[in-house]
């Protein structure tokens, strides 16, 4: 039953206690991290393509998404504002004012990898490539890949635990993401331990999608996929307009991606100042997520 679980947690350990000297080697694993993501994505769409009833499992993941993602945002914008209203804090700073759209475009490109995958699937028998077992090994070194990046992301355990802002957002987000998986479970009439998992993506489509994948079902990893890029794409849309006065609420939103893909647009909307609280809440997230997808998964 743990067998998912220990596939992720290995992996991710084994990466985290490689520390790299070099800025040509963690250049070499962000660029490898990066291209695996897309190899993970497009074998995602070789398994949307070899399902059966193929119509109606894409309403299914259309009815997953859109129900697991107004939950969960309605859940995690809720319990932030209530964060910012109890700690009444900004940061001094001037914002700027950054694209969206080149942003958003960068987002919506990966599902056009996908949808290589799903094109290139439907001319492929699923008898002549053993499509999990590949995407299982892809799955194990991009894993690797994550462990090495946390390792050498720059953050050292004692900022994290001497930014209690940052912890407490990325608790909220945690916490109330969960409820909304839990009522969103409700909703769909499906297992609770499944609505928890699609909740835990906390924004990481990219492993979200091919971990759920991996673990349930194509569907519900096609599910977790859109749930979390389109809170990537929320975020992305509302950062500008609320972090200079509901800052809990914007960056906890953007969830792991806060610590990468959304950062320039925290910096730039909101100034140098939130640059430590984002990192430091992203790379929470960023940890917790695989490990509690695995763990509920594992339920």
């Amino acid at each position: 039953m743990y067998s998912g679980f220990l596939i992720v947690i290995v992996p991710l350990v084994l990466g985290y206690f490689v520390a790299l000297t070099q800025q040509k080697h963690i250049h070499w694993v962000n660029v490898s991290t990066s291209k695996m993501v897309y190899v993970i994505l497009f074998l995602m769409g070789i398994s949307l393509s070899h399902l059966d009833n193929f119509a109606q499992n894409i309403q299914n993941i259309g009815l997953y998404s859109f129900t697991v993602l107004a939950c969960v945002s309605a859940a995690n914008l809720l319990a932030l504002w209530g964060l910012d209203k109890r700690l009444s804090k900004t940061v001094e700073g001037e914002g700027e004012t950054l694209s969206k759209w080149h942003l958003i475009l960068e987002s919506v490109q990966l599902i056009f990898v996908i949808a290589a995958g799903f094109i290139i699937g439907l001319f492929v028998s699923p008898e002549l490539i053993d499509i999990d077992t590949i995407t299982e090994g892809a799955l194990v070194l991009l894993l690797l890949f994550i462990g090495c990046q946390l390792r050498n992301s720059g953050m050292k355990l004692r900022e994290i635990l001497l930014n209690s802002w940052g912890i407490k957002i990325a608790l909220v987000m945690m916490t109330s993401s969960w409820v909304g998986g839990l009522l969103a479970a409700f909703l769909l009439d499906i297992p609770l331990s499944n609505g928890l998992a699609l909740a835990s993506g906390f924004g990481w489509y990219s492993l979200s999608g091919i971990l759920i994948t991996d673990g349930l079902s194509p569907v519900f990893g096609g599910a977790a996929f859109i749930i979390d890029l389109g809170r990537e794409l929320v975020a992305i849309l509302i950062i500008p307009s609320l972090i200079r006065l509901h800052p809990s609420t914007a960056i906890g939103y953007a969830g792991a991606t806060a610590m990468d893909f959304t950062l320039p647009m925290i910096q730039k909307s909101g100034g140098n100042g939130y640059v430590p609280l984002a990192i430091v809440s992203g790379f929470i997230l960023s940890l917790a997520s695989p490990l509690f997808i695995s763990l509920f998964l594992a339920l």
